[in-house]
C-alpha cells in the first residue's frame, strides 16, 4: 500500500538487460519505533528471498488460509487485517525499509504471530518463494499508477503479472486490487478482463463495491476529503 506522495520520476533506463522495476526505492528517515521493529522483529517475522521456496505451513506452524500483500506501505492495513483474522496467515512484501520497520514494530506491539515479511521485489518472491496453487488471496492496494504514458511499462499490472499470480492462487483464489486513479482502474480492467483463467467478481464486469475486509487507510481517507474515488477490483482464479 502506498501511503506516500508521488516520488520524482527516475531517469529512463537505457539498459537492455536490466529488469524494469514497478516500484521506486525511496530513502526515508527511520523513527525509533521503526528501527526497533527492524532490530528486534526481523529475526522473528522476516523471510529471506535467497532461502528459496518456502514451506509456509512450517513457517507459521499450521495450515491456514493464506494471503499475500504486495506493497504494504507502512503496514497499517496489514496489521488491521491480521488482527481481525487470527485464524488466517498473512505474508507482506515491501521494499521501503521504514514501512517494514513500522509493520514489524506493530506486530510486536500487538503481539501478532500470523504475519511474515519479505523486504525485496515482490515479483522475485512470487517466482522463487511461493509454491503454485498455494495462496487464497493476493492483495495489491494502491500501487504506483505510473500515470505518464511512457512509464506504463513500469506498471506492475501486466499480462505476465496476471499469469504469475494465477499460478500462485489456489483454484477459487482471488486477486484483489484497489486504486485511487480511475485511469489505472480502467487499465487494470483491460488487462484482467482478457487474462486467461480469471473471472471478474463484479456483477457488471467492472469494479466491485468497497469490500468490508479492506481497511480504510489514512491515505484513502485523505483522498476522500479531496474528492478522489477509490476503485476495487476482484478477479477469481477459475482454472
Amino acid at each position: 500500500m502506498t501511503d506516500l506522495q508521488q516520488q520524482p520520476e527516475p531517469a529512463e533506463d537505457t539498459s537492455k538487460h536490466r529488469a524494469i522495476k514497478s516500484f521506486v526505492m525511496r530513502a526515508g528517515r527511520m523513527t525509533e519505533g521503526q528501527q526497533r521493529g527492524l532490530d528486534q522483529g526481523w529475526a522473528k517475522f522476516g523471510l529471506q528471498l535467497d532461502a528459496g521456496a518456502a514451506d509456509f505451513d512450517a513457517v507459521f506452524g499450521r495450515s491456514a488460509p493464506r494471503t499475500l500483500e504486495i506493497g504494504f506501505g507502512m503496514g497499517q492495513s496489514l496489521l488491521e487485517m491480521a488482527a481481525a483474522a487470527p485464524e488466517q496467515d498473512f505474508i507482506g512484501v515491501e521494499v521501503h525499509s521504514p514501512g517494514v520497520g513500522a509493520l514489524l514494530n506493530g506486530l510486536m506491539t500487538q503481539n501478532l504471530g500470523n504475519v511474515r515479511v519479505y523486504s525485496c521485489d515482490a515479483m522475485e518472491v512470487l517466482r522463487n518463494c511461493v509454491a503454485d496453487a498455494s495462496l487464497d488471496r493476493l492483495l495489491l492496494f494502491f500501487p504506483d499508477p505510473w500515470h505518464k504514458s511512457r512509464h506504463h511499462k513500469r506498471r506492475i499490472v501486466q499480462p505476465a503479472f496476471a499469469e504469475l499470480v494465477r499460478q500462485k492462487l489456489k483454484l477459487g483464489g482471488v486477486l484483489h486490487m484497489a486504486t485511487d486513479w480511475e485511469a489505472y482502474a480502467e487499465y487494470m480492467l483491460e488487462v484482467m478482463n482478457v487474462a486467461p483463467g480469471y473471472r471478474n467478481l463484479a456483477a457488471d464486469g467492472r469494479c466491485v463495491e468497497r469490500p468490508p475486509e479492506r481497511p480504510t487507510t489514512k491515505f484513502e481517507r485523505r483522498g476522500e476529503r479531496l474528492g478522489h474515488g477509490v476503485w476495487d477490483l476482484k478477479f477469481q482464479r477459475e482454472n
